[in-house]
């Protein structure tokens, strides 16, 4: 006997008080479970693996049947189950919303935004039932302006409208946040299917040419994963939602939008021609959060398929799934023409020296890291740069190395790895096992990769970066931080330090991290200590950078320090500066081989070039 499809799930959600930030959500089931209906909200949000308890957030839970008050009890920390009833039973909750980040919920006079993840329950047995979503204005006169803005499947309501939207399961209904309010529109095509970003918050960006500019990106991934231009994107249309703060960053990926946090000078002004450092972040991270919509809103890991939001869901792929995505989302400036080649030198200098100033890439793997995500990496400590490193970070570099071993073996390259799991595992929607990256990267390459992958990802070994970037005619270089602003990439603008304390410091002079077997900690100064003399002079940043210049390896100073509210006094043997300031640049002398490589990886599309 054919089993008879599920009726829908039914949700309402309304901006009840936004004074108060309180979002009033209703879910109904038509047809509850017998022994009472349970109702259960994810723990965490895809995308970001850190179990952040979005129910601590509910205010009050209530439920009824047939319009009649029922009762409910919670079994757990995110679980709800009501009386049994042989009617349709809500549940009804109200849901505080004052976060004001990519993965939670806002609302205030100004506006509101949410995700489904934290604002809808799940009824547990009904996970697959197609859902409704009645989405509702606040009230008052002062809300009439408010537009809707989601890439959630219109089920009546207008465009950009409040009304009833609809998701065919429980996942596609919490994988399209919405934003509400008054936001600024503009659109661009690419991949075939139109695109639109909403920016909220005060701005004064010159939006033609970040949608010019964010077309050519998008173009360029749509014809990675597409093979040639002219693919289609793997979605009917794309959004970006841009958050405009005066200061902030971030941004978490959806199967068809993702959601942004940039700080207002990151959009370019009218008459703001360079691409300087602040746009290029807004680039980049939109490269980044568009990238992911193949690479882990598709391709998965086996782990992710189908997540389980209750739990941790572990995996060692977290290298792969963000640090491939962070090797191609500025590389992608650069392959779609907007940005030339030696600015994108510029900024993977940048990334080489960020992780070479990480003490903990020599203790922890980025296959550990992978794994270790939900209790290290997003809950980061004093002594995390000396035990931690970042699968965003050293993972794009063992994607750099990955894709250049690939380039001179002759033997495709990343390009051809991403296109290989795109078709394998993107389109069919069934996840990479724990060892597919490798075993596909073989298959792809002809060749056993069980070392490289042993000493880069399952071990703590740098990639030989310098040698396989002379391989395709680009010189390393590294030399000693000019100064705390130095973030590398650029040939050095100060005097060198001859010496290093050991230590970050903070303006206040207080010791953020203390880096293992470094001067500072053999002298056993701690993180939090605040020096204040330095031989017997006031500490501040001027006087120490002065007395690092002057000073050789060796050399003692008599450093005192306030730890808590007691004074202490040590005597710290300083080291010298130690050479972790990368600068990359094009080799004038590069042979003809290294010089067609250089091309094939570094060649951009026809609306831009090498430089």
């Amino acid at each position: 006997m054919p089993t008879l499809p599920m009726t829908p799930t039914h949700y309402r959600i309304l901006p009840l008080d936004p004074n108060a930030h309180l979002f009033e959500v209703r879910c109904t089931v038509d047809a509850p479970a017998p022994s009472g209906q349970r109702f259960r909200l994810p723990a965490w949000i895809p995308g970001s693996y850190l179990i952040r308890e979005f129910s601590r957030q509910i205010v009050d839970v209530r439920a009824e049947a047939a319009g009649r008050p029922i009762a409910i009890g919670k079994e757990a920390k995110d679980l709800w189950r009501t009386a049994a009833a042989d009617a349709p039973v809500t549940v009804v909750v109200r849901v505080h919303a004052f976060d004001v980040s990519v993965r939670t919920a806002y609302l205030d006079a100004t506006r509101g935004y949410f995700n489904g993840a934290c604002v809808f329950l799940c009824p547990e047995g009904r996970e697959a039932a197609p859902c409704v979503v009645d989405i509702l204005p606040p009230q008052g006169p002062q809300f009439a302006h408010w537009r809707v803005a989601t890439t959630l499947a219109t089920d009546g309501a207008p465009p950009l409208g409040f009304g009833r939207y609809r998701a065919a399961d429980y996942d596609e209904l919490i994988d399209h946040p919405v934003e509400l309010g008054d936001f600024t529109l503009a659109s661009f095509a690419a991949g075939g299917v139109p695109h639109q970003i909403a920016l909220t918050g005060r701005h004064e960006a010159d939006l033609e040419r970040v949608t010019r500019d964010l077309g050519r990106i998008c173009r360029w991934h749509n014809d990675l994963f597409g093979g040639g231009p002219g693919s289609r994107a793997p979605f009917d249309r794309y959004l970006f939602l841009v958050t405009v703060l005066g200061s902030g960053y971030g941004g978490l990926e959806h199967r068809s939008s993702t959601s942004l946090l940039c700080s207002r000078n990151e959009l370019p002004r009218r008459g703001q021609r360079e691409v300087n450092d602040d746009y290029l972040t807004f680039l980049g991270l939109a490269s980044h959060e568009y990238f992911h919509a193949w690479n882990v809103k598709r391709i998965k890991p086996a782990a992710f398929a189908p997540y389980d939001l209750a739990r941790e869901s572990y995996t060692r792929q977290l290298w792969a799934f963000e640090g491939i995505t962070s090797y191609y989302d500025d590389l992608a400036l650069l392959k779609s023409g907007v940005i030339d080649a030696p600015r994108y030198l510029e900024l993977l200098a940048r990334t080489i020296t960020n992780v070479l100033r990480t003490p903990g890439r020599q203790v922890q793997s980025v296959g550990d890291s992978s794994f270790d995500a939900w209790i290290k990496f997003y809950r980061q400590d004093e002594n995390s740069p000396n035990a931690v490193v970042s699968y965003y970070a050293k993972g794009s570099l063992v994607a750099l190395a990955l894709d250049l071993t690939l380039r001179e073996g002759g033997r495709g390259s990343l390009d051809d790895l991403m296109l290989a799991l795109w078709e394998r595992h993107g389109r069919s929607g069934v996840g990479v096992p724990e060892d597919g990256i490798r075993s596909l990267a073989e298959e792809v390459a002809g060749v056993d990769l069980q070392d490289f992958f042993g000493r880069y990802v399952d071990g703590t070994e740098d990639p030989p970066l310098a040698a396989l970037l002379d391989a395709v005619g680009v010189d390393l270089q590294l030399r000693p931080a000019s100064g705390p602003n130095d973030r590398g990439g650029k040939p050095a603008s100060d005097a060198l330090p001859a010496c290093w304390l050991g230590a970050k410091i903070d303006a206040d002079m207080r010791l953020r991290h203390v880096f293992s077997a470094g001067p500072a900690e053999r002298a056993g100064l701690a993180p939090h200590d605040t020096l204040v003399a330095l031989d017997g002079l006031k500490a501040s940043g001027a006087a120490l950078d002065a007395l690092l210049a002057s000073r050789i390896a060796g050399e003692r100073v008599r450093v005192h320090a306030f730890r808590r509210d007691e004074l202490i006094e040590v005597d710290v043997e300083l080291d010298a500066a130690p050479a972790d300031t990368c600068l990359l640049a094009l080799r004038a002398d590069a042979s003809a081989r290294a010089l067609a490589l250089r091309e094939a990886w570094l060649g951009s599309s026809p609306d831009g070039g090498l430089s």
